[in-house]
C-alpha cells in the first residue's frame, strides 16, 4: 500500500493545512476543480479575495530533498499566496507570488524549463539532518494571519 500512500499524499496534506486555516477561523472557499492552481480562496475582513496554492513534500523523499518543491509553473498572479509544508521538518512556509518569483530559480533547460523551483533546506551529511537555510526562516509561519494581514501584491 506505499503507492497508495505517497499517490494520495498531496491531497491529504493539503487538508490538512485546509483544516489548520479553518480551525483559526479563516473564511475559506475551495474550488472543486484544481485547474488553475487554486487549491483554496479565503475572503479577507475587508471582503477581498486572495488566492491560496498549497504543496508539500513528504517525509519519504530521498535524504537533502526534505523541502525541494520543483517544476512549478508560475508566472506573477495578484492577490496570490504560496503554502509549502514539509513533513520532514514539520514546517510550514508562507510566500506571496512575488516573493516565490524572487526566491525561486527557472530551470534554463532540459524538461523542466520555464518551471521553477525553490530549495528551503540545507543538510549536513555528518549528523545526517535537514534545517532550514537561513534566508528562509522568514517565511516560516505556525499560523496563517499574514495571509489576513499582508498584501501579497507589495
Amino acid at each position: 500500500m506505499k503507492y497508495r500512500h505517497s499517490a494520495g499524499f498531496g491531497k491529504r496534506i493539503e487538508f490538512y493545512v485546509i483544516g489548520r486555516m479553518l480551525k483559526e477561523g479563516l473564511d475559506l472557499y475551495i474550488p472543486l476543480v484544481d485547474d488553475n492552481a487554486i487549491d483554496a480562496v479565503v475572503r479577507k475582513e475587508d471582503g477581498t479575495f486572495v488566492e491560496i496554492q498549497i504543496k508539500a513534500r513528504s517525509k519519504d523523499v530521498k535524504f537533502g530533498d526534505g523541502a525541494l518543491f520543483a517544476a512549478i509553473p508560475h508566472e506573477y498572479r495578484k492577490n496570490y499566496w504560496f503554502i509549502f509544508y514539509s513533513e520532514r521538518l514539520d514546517t510550514t512556509f508562507i510566500l506571496s507570488s512575488k516573493e516565490f518569483l524572487k526566491e525561486s530559480v527557472q530551470n534554463k533547460r532540459g524538461k523542466n524549463t520555464g518551471l521553477r523551483s525553490i530549495w528551503f533546506n540545507g543538510k549536513n551529511t555528518k549528523n545526517n539532518t535537514e534545517h532550514v537555510k537561513e534566508q528562509f526562516k522568514k517565511y516560516i509561519v505556525t499560523d496563517f494571519s499574514r495571509i489576513l494581514s499582508d498584501n501579497p501584491d507589495k
